[in-house]
């Protein structure tokens, strides 16, 4: 059987960190940042880590 191909939009949007768990980029900073404090788009702009509920689906995108 093949090898599974990474999934190039997951691959773009994940990461590994050293000790293996999955992080994601926050919502909510694409648009509309004048209106944002500067401390809400700090807050924002700090990875956070992937649901538990997710985190399967996306390791089989990822070709882990």
């Amino acid at each position: 059987m093949p090898k599974q191909k990474t999934h190039s939009g997951a691959k773009k949007r994940f990461k590994i960190t050293g000790s293996g768990k999955l992080m994601k980029q926050q919502a909510g900073m694409r648009h509309n940042l004048e209106v944002k404090s500067g401390q809400r788009k700090r807050r924002l702009n700090q990875d956070e880590p992937v649901a538990k509920a997710d985190v399967k689906a996306i390791n089989k995108l990822l070709g882990r």
